[in-house]
């Protein structure tokens, strides 16, 4: 095993951060960063592409969750 630490950049400032146990925000740099994306995500500008996004938009389609 090697002892270099790898670094990735923040997904919201770049800034470089050192892939180790006390890097506790990883891949963020900090609380900020974190929090930041997190919101972006809780405000739907960001999601995971699908092809079946669409299901909700179809009335055939049924889940357990629906009040019948």
């Amino acid at each position: 095993m090697s002892d270099e630490i790898i670094e990735v950049p923040c997904p919201i400032c770049q800034k470089s951060v050192p892939w180790t146990n006390e890097s506790t925000f990883r891949p963020f740099c900090s609380k900020r960063c974190q929090l930041i994306d997190l919101g972006e995500w809780a405000a739907e500008e960001k999601a995971i592409p699908s092809d079946t996004a669409d299901f909700a938009m179809d009335p055939n389609v049924s889940d357990e969750w629906s009040i019948k």
